[in-house]
């Protein structure tokens, strides 16, 4: 059989659907409910296309591929079609891609992950999970007003969990503060290699050979600093004060913030590879001069009060400040120059200024690398909102029973090690378990779905299976697409899955109330990886990588 699918003309197999057919061309076609290999019949509609010849719209994964087709895969119509499929799954759907206390951060930290971890004793891991989205964690462990907190799911419960310590204690000893960190190659790294401080060092990072000027040495500078060196660039920050830190230096007291603590962050950045640049007063002369001509890319993190420096560049200023992108953070009509912190708005909370001061530096590290400034980009994010009462049981099954832990040496003193462990093992981990390859997550990102657009007044309540040895079911994650089904079915289960009820009710589980347990007894690991959605996943899956989410 020969048919067209987008203008360009395949022979396909009979007995082939066309979504295989589109496959010969190298044409992808999204699909939930379809897995090769097993039998199936299309629900999530998700994989519609259209006869061209009819006008009717198809479902790719099981309609059959007919001689003289003529097929469109792609179109603003089918475009739409599928997002209104992806939507009406979404509104019976119950469960956070990403947990709350992330979502409410500004650095967008895996709090949760940071949590198993330290829970597991792994502190050194946890602080490189910190440090992916955080450059300064033992300052922020003593400053941060911890808004992730308020969003805790267990504050609801019997205390939310102590993130902001948690945080501290994963750099709280000073070898591990220094832990995972290579030097820049041939920028002092003899001296830092020999350095007791960097006794896990990896090696060196790959220099570009650019260099970034930021001006400024406060949370924002010190973070732009911190992600611009691990790009491999040269950072060089120009501070007024004859000593780094601005105004974690100038504007906090040493009660709230040790000086030691700040001493040791600046530290870490210097043996990077950063050069301090202190008492400059950056002019207009020395700002076109020297940083725009001698620098590839400019960093503005100076603090509020210096403002007055920017005030004659010829840089735009509305009634916040330093006027910016709110996506790529780069000033207007001025391409190379960025700015973050408190100088594009004022009062910030520090955790939001070394947010953008890492904003800033990936930014920067785009431009340098295209031409282009470079926006991040946050993945299609589902949730279901506040706990309800009658649902607590369900996330405890994760954690013990255990109020909120007070350090024995009061805030300023921290957790000890062995409190740290207890505290994070009270974390409900409320994140899913398949965070990265979950295809529902993956396609209402691609698609831009609207998650409510169709929900209703009252969401169903979430349970969460754990009979199984290393599969955890949670039926409000399912899409009924079956799969599961008819891999039991195929693997001769003895048990296996079904649907149970009808209709809008219907749901997949064990029939006559069996154990998940002695359904899955051959096939727990296929049914995970084979199913769309994170309904069904692995206990210990929570480490999936998800930095690139």
């Amino acid at each position: 059989m020969r048919i067209r699918i987008d203008h360009k003309e395949v022979e396909a197999k009979e007995g082939m659907t066309i979504m295989q057919a589109a496959a010969l061309l190298g044409i992808s076609i999204p699909a939930l409910c379809y897995h090769e290999g097993i039998t199936h019949h299309a629900s999530c509609m998700v994989c519609m296309v259209k006869d061209l010849d009819s006008g009717r719209m198809l479902p790719s994964c099981e309609y059959p591929a007919l001689d003289g087709m003529n097929i469109q895969t792609h179109s603003h119509e089918i475009h739409e079609i599928r997002r209104e499929a992806l939507e009406l799954l979404l509104s019976d759907h119950v469960g956070d891609c990403e947990a709350p206390c992330r979502r409410s951060c500004p650095a967008f930290m895996d709090i949760p992950e940071m949590n198993r971890l330290i829970a597991a004793g792994r502190f050194e891991e946890a602080l490189k999970v910190v440090r992916e989205e955080i450059a300064l964690p033992l300052i922020l462990g003593y400053i941060c007003p911890a808004p992730c907190e308020k969003a805790c799911h267990r504050a609801s419960i019997d205390g939310a969990l102590s993130i902001c310590l948690l945080k501290r204690s994963t750099a709280d000893e000073g070898a591990r503060l220094f832990a995972g960190i290579p030097p820049i190659a041939g920028n002092g790294s003899d001296t830092i290699a020999a350095d007791p401080g960097f006794p896990h060092n990896t090696g060196t990072l790959n220099t570009s050979g650019k260099k970034v000027a930021i001006i400024g040495t406060g949370p924002s500078g010190l973070s732009a600093a911190f992600y611009t060196l691990r790009s491999g660039h040269q950072a060089v920050l120009f501070d007024q004060h004859k000593e780094a830190g601005g105004m974690l230096r100038y504007h906090i007291t040493e009660e709230k913030l040790p000086r030691k603590a700040l001493e040791a962050e600046i530290r870490v950045i210097s043996q990077m590879g950063a050069e301090f640049r202190l008492n400059t007063l950056i002019t207009r002369e020395f700002f076109d001069n020297v940083l725009l001509r001698e620098y590839h890319a400019v960093i503005i993190a100076s603090g509020r009060e210096e403002q007055q420096i920017t005030d004659d560049f010829g840089l735009e200023l509305d009634e916040h400040g330093l006027k910016v992108s709110r996506t790529t953070l780069e000033a207007h009509h001025h391409r190379g120059i960025f700015a973050c912190g408190n100088i594009i708005r004022k009062r910030q909370m520090a955790v939001r200024s070394v947010a953008q001061g890492k904003a800033a530096a990936l930014s920067a590290d785009h431009y340098l690398k295209t031409g282009k400034p470079g926006p991040a980009h946050q993945m299609f994010n589902s949730s279901f909102g506040r706990l309800l009462e009658t649902e607590f049981g369900e996330y405890l099954k994760e954690s013990p029973a255990a109020a909120r832990l007070e350090p024995a040496k009061g805030f300023t003193g921290g957790f000890t090690e062995a409190e740290a462990i207890k505290e994070a093992a009270r974390c409900m981990n409320c994140d899913c378990r398949k965070p990265v390859t979950c295809k529902l997550r993956i396609y209402a990102d691609e698609y831009q779905a609207h998650q409510k657009r169709f929900a209703g007044n009252e969401r169903k309540l979430i349970s969460k299976s754990l009979q199984h040895e290393f599969v955890v079911y949670e039926a409000e994650k399912c899409i009924k697409c079956g799969i599961c089904v008819e891999i039991t079915k195929s693997e001769h289960e003895l048990q296996g899955l079904t649907y149970i009820g009808r209709g809008f009710d219907v749901r997949i589980n064990v029939p006559l109330g069996g154990s998940m347990e002695g359904a899955l007894v051959r096939t727990g690991k296929k049914v995970i990886e084979a199913c769309p959605t994170g309904a069904l996943a692995c206990k210990i899956n929570h480490n999936e990588k998800r930095r690139d989410s």
